[in-house]
């Protein structure tokens, strides 16, 4: 059913042990609520990777609510998700930066293009698994090459902390990573979920008392390229934005050289929304196994259409399920509520204005977080999935493939096109894992594991979020 929800009960209160399904609904004015929390819940990491990635974060926030929608619809109302801004692509995107860093708008169009493209791949992989079913997925894609996937992903953006974040505002950067700690550990509920962005509002306000207080800071200045004398916080572009008014969206553009670089990110996309779906399938006592293809169908579409007007790649995402594991109301009218606020966020230039003002230092202690859960999020993979390491066709490519990521390391293909990090890491990891166990199943050499030492099965969610709490209620 994607609408026309049937009143759960008395539409006020739930007794113990009852859901609202997707096709019910509570009062509207509580549904109107439950969206709200699914605005907040999402919203951390919807604006915070378009900032990583240098895209316009208001683009990011009106299309999620977009990619929310056209999502419901594709999976006919069977699957509540919200779509947000994917951390999958940031490695790829940067690198796509460092090559075009001196022509923004032209890095822009490239940047969107290559996500474009992958978001196309991603539905044509949703299509394939709608008709011949999601175990091919899993033969692909064993949890030894997914975890080492994902764990590259995240270790290989530690150099942009490194190199441009934290030298920023060193200070800032490492009070504003020690308040998040303190917010995800030690508050267990909604506000624990909400904890990276807490952490970056507090770290935007110390930054601004610290330009009161202590006056320009001389640090690198990612706007120069320089160390220079500059404030923290600026706010000047807030002062010019209208209040209302589209986003500053952009057209496409497409080099071959650059989807490459970002399409690796599609094996994350792929374990991200399996692991969602999975479960809102348990938490829901129902069979969307089903609905599967359809999940990677929207997640793709989505992609392309927030990617084809200057929006940010587009996911699943792990913060909105554990609203519903813990308010036990999984009702997809509150997923098209939270979708129309959203849109209505995005056409705020003002707000946009101000989420890009955003000190690089606050970005440094909130990004060293992300990407640091990010590459343990692959570990947790190897060790739900029992992946057996003492087989050297499972150690051997993936403890390459992470090195050649966390580099990160070039590999020349030609003149003008080059391997580099996350992409040469996810190319030798994925050909070389299934190359040697071709040849170790021929030989009789190694274990014959197919990659776990447990039976092959669905893999973890892999939204990094600390912002996330595993959907457990």
């Amino acid at each position: 059913m994607v609408a026309g929800w049937t009143k759960h009960g008395d539409g006020k209160t739930l007794a113990p042990g009852e859901v609202v399904k997707p096709d019910e609904r509570l009062s509207w004015p509580r549904m109107v609520g439950f969206g709200a929390q699914h605005v907040i819940a999402m919203f951390g990491a919807t604006f915070v990777f378009p900032l990583v990635m240098g895209l316009d974060p208001n683009v990011a926030i009106m299309f999620s609510g977009v990619a929310t929608i056209m999502f419901l619809l594709i999976v006919k109302g069977k699957i509540p998700s919200y779509l947000g801004t994917s951390a999958s692509f940031v490695g790829g995107v940067l690198a796509i930066r460092a090559a075009f860093g001196g022509d923004v708008p032209m890095a822009d169009a490239i940047v969107t293009g290559s996500i474009l493209v992958v978001g196309l791949v991603l539905a044509l992989i949703g299509v394939a698994i709608h008709y011949v079913g999601v175990q091919i997925i899993h033969r692909i894609f064993p949890p030894v090459v997914t975890g080492a996937v994902v764990m590259l992903i995240g270790f290989g953006l530690a150099y942009v902390v490194a190199d441009i974040y934290w030298p920023q505002d060193q200070w800032i950067a490492l009070i504003t990573m020690c308040v998040t700690f303190l917010i995800i550990v030690l508050f267990k509920g909604f506000i624990g979920r909400i904890g990276i962005l807490l952490g970056l509002i507090i770290g935007f306000l110390l930054s601004w008392g610290a330009d009161r207080i202590f006056g320009d800071i001389t640090a690198y200045n990612a706007g120069t390229g320089a160390v220079d004398a500059h404030p923290r916080v600026s706010f000047g572009a807030v002062a010019q934005a209208d209040w209302i008014g589209l986003p500053n969206m952009h057209l496409p553009d497409f080099k071959v050289s650059a989807v490459i670089l970002v399409l690796p990110a599609v094996i994350a996309l792929v374990a991200e929304n399996v692991g969602h779906v999975k479960a809102v399938g348990e938490m829901t006592g129902t069979d969307v196994d089903p609905y599967i293809g359809r999940a990677i169908i929207g997640d793709g579409a989505a992609t392309v259409v927030a990617s084809a007007f200057g929006g940010s790649p587009t996911t699943t995402y792990a913060e909105n399920i554990g609203v519903m594991a813990a308010t036990r109301v999984y009702s997809t009218a509150a997923y098209y509520i939270a979708a129309v606020i959203a849109i209505l966020f995005g056409l705020c230039p003002k707000f946009g204005a101000l989420v890009a003002a955003t000190p690089g230092g606050v970005l440094g202690g909130i990004t060293v977080i992300l990407y640091g859960m990010i590459g343990l999020l692959g570990a947790k993979i190897w060790i739900e999935n029992r992946v057996d390491f003492s087989d050297p066709v499972n150690m051997v490519p993936i403890g390459a493939g992470i090195i050649l990521a966390i580099g990160p390391v070039k590999q020349m293909i030609s003149s003008d096109f080059t391997l580099e990090g996350i992409a040469l890491g996810t190319i030798v990891v994925l050909v070389g894992y299934h190359v040697l166990r071709a040849i170790s199943n021929r030989t009789g050499a190694g274990s014959g594991s197919d990659g776990s030492g447990g039976p092959a099965g669905p893999v973890p969610d892999t939204e990094p979020t600390g912002l996330k709490r595993e959907a457990a209620g």
